[in-house]
């Protein structure tokens, strides 16, 4: 279960930045954990809470390098805390204190493993240990998202890899790879990772992704693919998404994939496969 926070309470921490990356989009192999904006004007705080922490790009109170360069975290009550990060780095007099939603709580700009303005925005659950995808607690942004489905492969247990719309293959275990994305129309150079994948064969489902949560076991990525499983298994084959694996017997069988966009539109592709 995620928080208890109302369905839809929190908002966008910009309404006119336009959306370059979103959570889940395989970025070389692994997982972006939230949404980079690209923007020039103010990051405003999702929703009321207490800001519990901010640091600047040059902070040097850890010696270690952050990838959020200038970051803040807003604790919204029951273990849900939104955090900001890779906007200007600058000297701030930045109070911990109680925020209402709208309150701005950085200038966006470059820090951190940026190259754009911008910003970074994060939700963490910290009840259960794991990152939300913000479109799930958060009305999706207007306007027209179309999925694609870009290519499916099949790769054996040699490695041999296969694809197209009619394919050859020997009797072996498979494990089934979808390049898939969404696109907006309005997006300034924006293809973004799509909500659920679901892979069947003959008619049985064979494997889905869904990427509303990424956890961490162990210091271990975990994604929800048919149960947690390793991010790096799932992301390792760039830029696709391995979503399941079948075992092939002699004979035909048809390849379904579904991909769904979080507002629930979907596509699909049929692949033919006859197994000698």
């Amino acid at each position: 279960m995620l928080s208890s926070l109302p369905l839809f309470a929190m908002e966008w921490p910009s309404q006119e930045a336009a959306v370059i990356r979103n959570f889940g989009f395989n970025d070389h192999g692994r997982p972006s954990l939230g949404m980079v904006f690209e923007s020039q004007g103010q990051v405003l705080a999702s929703s009321e809470g207490e800001l519990i922490f901010s640091r600047t790009w040059g902070d040097t109170a850890s010696r270690l390098p952050s990838p959020l360069g200038a970051w803040s975290a807003v604790d919204h009550g029951d273990g849900m805390v939104s955090i900001y990060g890779r906007y200007m780095d600058e000297e701030r007099n930045v109070k911990l204190q109680q925020i209402d939603q709208g309150t701005p709580v950085a200038l966006a700009g470059v820090s951190g493993w940026s190259r754009r303005d911008g910003f970074y925005f994060l939700l963490y659950d910290r009840k259960e240990q794991r990152w939300v995808n913000p479109s799930m607690v958060i009305a999706p942004f207007s306007g027209e998202r179309l999925s694609q489905i870009l290519g499916v492969q099949l790769r054996n247990t040699q490695g041999r890899l296969v694809e197209g719309s009619q394919i050859r293959v020997s009797q072996d275990r498979y494990s089934i790879a979808v390049n898939a994305v969404d696109v907006s129309p309005n997006a300034r150079g924006g293809q973004y990772s799509p909500y659920r994948i679901v892979c069947s064969v003959n008619g049985v489902e064979v494997g889905t992704l869904l990427l509303d949560t990424i956890g961490a076991r162990d210091g271990v990525l975990m994604v929800n693919r048919d149960g947690l499983v390793p991010a790096l298994g799932v992301y390792s084959p760039y830029p696709a998404f391995e979503v399941g694996e079948i075992f092939l017997n002699r004979g035909q069988a048809i390849l379904e994939i579904v991909v769904h966009d979080i507002t629930g539109n979907s596509r699909s592709m049929l692949t033919r496969i006859l197994v000698e």
